[in-house]
């Protein structure tokens, strides 16, 4: 178990931010963002909002970017999330309603850092 975290640690990875989100990402890794516009598959992505970077032996932070960092990725797919029920109910005053909501992603693979 030791010598697997110990080549968990050594992964080059890096933090950033797409969505008002943040991903932890390395290279090879399919991850599922907020959209990004009308793109096609295959298209090549570019993240530049990169918070860290680490490569195993050096870790960058950024304040809050790192200035000429980029984060190169390839649009795979648009995707569907988990389907939401939303049920408000007001007591005593035969009053409800009922809402779905199903939120869609991007699906990028992770090309180089």
């Amino acid at each position: 178990m030791k010598k697997a975290a110990a080549a968990e640690q050594k992964q080059e990875f890096a933090v950033i931010e797409t969505g008002g989100k943040q991903y932890v990402v390395s290279v090879g890794d399919i991850v599922d963002v907020e959209l990004l516009g009308d793109l096609k598959e295959g298209d090549v992505v570019e993240f530049d909002k990169v918070l860290m970077t680490d490569n195993g032996t050096d870790t960058t932070i950024g304040t809050p970017y790192i200035d000429g960092a980029k984060v190169m990725a390839t649009f795979q797919s648009e995707k569907k999330g988990k389907k939401l029920s939303i049920i408000r109910y007001k007591a005593k005053s035969n009053r409800h309603r009922k809402l779905g909501h199903r939120q869609r992603y991007a699906q990028v693979k992770i090309d180089s850092l």
